[in-house]
């Protein structure tokens, strides 16, 4: 995969729709350690701008004219592709099937367009460490299939109570800005409590932290509709 060698991440948006791009091009220009070098408005010329550009990261919509986005990630990630590159999934269609292909065949993430400007620049830095990051609503859709947490073990946990609870609204699927309005903290503390979680857990994302909790009976199943 491609790594920036001390200059800002490069990236190429992928969407139909044009304000889409024009509002990811705006939030990830912002910052100093990224930036945008090229768009598409189709699947085709995607893969086509990206086998040309070799952007550090390709940001795919899922629906899009000609090759959809799911088919983009496989092209350009997939099993078998030569030299493969980081693609994270950004689309307002979070269905299991569509998370499911995505992360089989190659993506670095996939985030809901709904869950807002932080999540997606940390969902690019994430994928530049060679974390993977899913939008948290997506996580408790995800773990409620797990089977049921085995009985508590006697051992302690090894969090502070404030850190298990932190670890339990991470899992109920909360961005950082809800834990920290739920908890009255700001949601930069929100932040640290959870790198402080992950670190102790020795965990890479907050899909560990999510999947840990289910295991120790911090969080329920959520209730299906």
């Amino acid at each position: 995969m491609t790594t920036p060698l001390g200059g800002p991440t490069r990236i190429l948006i992928a969407d139909d729709q044009e304000d889409v791009r024009s509002g990811f091009r705006l939030i990830l220009g912002s910052q100093p350690d990224m930036a945008v070098v090229g768009e598409a408005a189709d699947g085709l010329t995607a893969v086509e701008l990206a086998r040309t550009l070799r952007p550090d990261l390709v940001l795919a919509d899922i629906r899009m004219p000609g090759v959809d986005g799911l088919e983009v990630t496989r092209r350009l990630a997939g099993p078998g592709v030569p030299d493969p590159m980081r693609v994270l999934v950004v689309t307002t269609f979070g269905h299991d099937d569509y998370v499911r292909t995505a992360l089989r065949d190659g993506a670095c993430g996939f985030l809901l367009k709904r869950s807002g400007p932080g999540l997606l620049i940390e969902g690019v830095r994430a994928a530049m460490a060679g974390d993977l990051l899913i939008s948290p609503q997506i996580t408790v859709r995800l773990l409620r299939n797990l089977a049921p947490a085995p009985a508590a073990s006697a051992a302690p946990l090894p969090l502070t109570a404030r850190e298990q609870e932190i670890a339990r609204l991470v899992a109920e699927g909360l961005t950082n800005a809800e834990i920290g309005e739920k908890l009255f903290i700001t949601a930069g503390t929100a932040k640290t409590h959870i790198a402080n979680v992950q670190a102790k857990l020795k965990v890479r994302n907050r899909v560990g932290i999510a999947a840990w909790s289910w295991e120790n009976g911090l969080a329920g199943p959520a209730p299906r509709v």
